[in-house]
């Protein structure tokens, strides 16, 4: 079982890769039960997004998400989370991802605990 449990933690998106759609308006809202997380987000072009993802020992997410942009287009992706710690106990996820439709395209952004 992870050591994070990202249950009811909220993050906001503070950098993404330009080919990206988050942006520092995107809040998501985690819920884990078990090693299963899911969330909701939207903000900035994103107009509703859901994620679906296992949580392994480290609290490396693996992931996949779809959304709908302010242009009414679905668009679906993977992602890697990789969890920091930070020193007020806030977590900051390091984020490598992938288009699955689309422009197929890769990026990278971080998103980070809202307290």
């Amino acid at each position: 079982m992870s050591l994070i449990n990202y249950n009811n933690r909220v993050f906001k998106a503070i950098s993404n890769s330009e080919n990206g759609q988050t942006s520092k308006e995107t809040i998501f809202y985690y819920k884990q039960e078990g090693n299963i997380l899911t969330a909701t987000y939207s903000g900035g072009v994103i107009l509703k997004g859901h994620l679906i993802g296992l949580v392994n020992e480290a609290g490396v997410i693996d992931m996949r998400y779809h959304q709908i942009d302010i242009n009414g287009d679905i668009k679906t992706g993977k992602c890697i989370s990789t969890p920091e710690v930070l020193e007020n106990g806030r977590i900051k996820l390091h984020e490598s991802w992938e288009w699955t439709s689309d422009d197929f395209s890769k990026g990278t952004s971080v998103i980070e605990e809202v307290i």
